[in-house]
């Protein structure tokens, strides 16, 4: 089967996403990095000339709640001293990915980048970020997955993390005697699937679980790789980052991918036809005893259960209990000509007081420990305190390799096939190709091949 699979390299390479093609630039010699589309040195704000502006690129337009604490932290800066004036400049968050690599490739990318976890390192990879200079022990307190490393450096830091839990219910898990999972003892994989089938055979609910697929694109790795994880299985092989082979279509990965597809079959869960209106309350109105949701979405379910409600910890399913880590980060790019005014502006913007107003403001996690106790919802006692905890000991960031943007679509692709009855073992093995394949087009992207 695996020469079959190889004989299909060519045609997969032909299938990398368009976006990725452009953000690879030129392929480079194994284990180099291609070259930044436009290179310059750092430089010193000029004495006497006033403050020098340095441009930000930001994800969030139409987020007025977050865009108003950013600019807080922005005229706080500002005013902090006079070599720097810092101006933001928005973009909506579906084209913004896009609006980076075409700066890449004009040479007009901005001193500071907005950039999504998982994608830093390929934009690193590609040339368009710098590794930070921040002061020693800036993130000693820092939840890992709002620390974004790429080959022993890191490039990017975030203000918040986001953690995924099972939303449930404490009355109807008593009433059907579901035992209460706890972040040391959580559902065993027997434990969860038969809480499922029970839920169900109360005839009480639509579906007993929510996965929430009416969602796509980053939400399918985001939330489900981490299922694949804890079975055993990856979407890359993190020993080397050169393969998907064993990972992806191994033993483990497929009876994750076996368990995934009759979650749909039994009726456990709705699947890719799922009403988007039915995902964003339909645990709040009933139809599902359990939803699969990150603390975003905490505050309503919240205000619509109260005490009742409980935020539990994914599954064990074999290899430890799993959830996905990294969320928005900033990062300075590589073409900026003030770099040490870029990294001033990063070590400004993390302080606990700034952390602690966007959780307050957009309910994530506040990225330090110091931070969370400074909050109303993530201080000990506190009603989301639970995630600030799941994040940091089930947090698993995306595979860090740029590699991972190719390989998040044709793992969204796969589950998607598997959950509408394709082949489980056939689906996974394409997905292989189609990511080995990307890789070896980019000479491992970094890794020796």
């Amino acid at each position: 089967m695996r020469t079959v699979r190889m004989a299909r390299l060519l045609l997969a390479c032909l299938l990398v996403p368009v976006l990725l093609l452009a953000a690879c630039v030129a392929p480079a010699p194994a284990g180099e990095a291609p070259a930044a589309a436009t290179e310059a040195p750092a430089a010193e704000a000029p004495a006497g000339d006033g403050p020098v502006t340095l441009t930000m690129w930001y994800h969030g337009a139409g987020n007025d709640v977050e865009r108003t604490i950013l600019d807080q932290i922005i005229t706080d800066f500002n005013a902090s001293q006079t070599q720097w004036v810092i101006e933001r400049q928005d973009f909506p968050q579906a084209s913004y990915n896009e609006s980076v690599v075409a700066g890449a490739l004009a040479g007009t990318l901005p001193d500071i980048i907005d950039v999504d976890g998982p994608v830093m390192p390929n934009w690193a990879w590609a040339g368009y970020m710098s590794p930070l200079e921040l002061p020693d022990g800036a993130l000693d307190n820092f939840l890992p997955g709002a620390i974004g490393s790429w080959q022993g450096q890191v490039y990017s830091v975030g203000l918040w993390d986001a953690a995924i839990a099972i939303f449930a219910r404490k009355s109807v898990l008593e009433a059907n005697g579901i035992r209460i999972p706890t972040l040391d003892e959580p559902w065993t994989f027997d434990e969860f699937d038969a809480a499922l089938e029970t839920l169900k055979a109360t005839g009480e609910f639509e579906y007993p679980l929510d996965l929430g697929m009416a969602w796509t694109g980053e939400w399918y790795p985001y939330a489900f790789s981490p299922f694949l994880q804890s079975f055993g299985g990856d979407i890359i092989d993190r020993d080397s980052f050169t393969t998907a082979e064993g990972s992806l279509n191994g033993p483990e990965a497929i009876a994750f991918g076996d368990w995934w597809q009759s979650l749909f079959t039994r009726e456990l869960a709705p699947g890719t036809s799922q009403d988007g209106a039915d995902r964003d309350s339909g645990f709040i109105d009933g139809k599902y005893a359990l939803q699969w949701n990150g603390n975003w979405a905490a505050l309503a379910a919240l205000e619509k259960y109260g005490d009742d409600l409980l935020f539990l910890p994914a599954p064990d399913f074999g290899n430890g209990p799993k959830i996905g880590a990294a969320s928005w980060q900033f990062g300075v790019s590589a073409t900026s000509e003030h770099k040490d005014g870029a990294n001033a502006f990063i070590a400004f913007a993390i302080q606990d007081k700034y952390l602690a107003a966007f959780s307050d403001g957009i309910g994530l996690i506040p990225a330090t420990s110091s931070a969370a106790a400074m909050t109303k919802n993530y201080a000990e006692g506190g009603p989301m305190a639970v995630f600030f905890q799941l994040s940091n000991s089930q947090g698993l960031i995306r595979p860090p390799t740029p590699a991972y943007l190719s390989a998040a679509l044709t793992f969204e692709k796969a589950l998607a096939d598997i959950a509408n009855g394709a082949d489980v073992a056939t689906a996974l093995d394409a997905a292989v190709d189609e990511i080995d394949a990307d890789i070896e087009a980019n000479n491992g992207y970094g890794f020796s091949q």
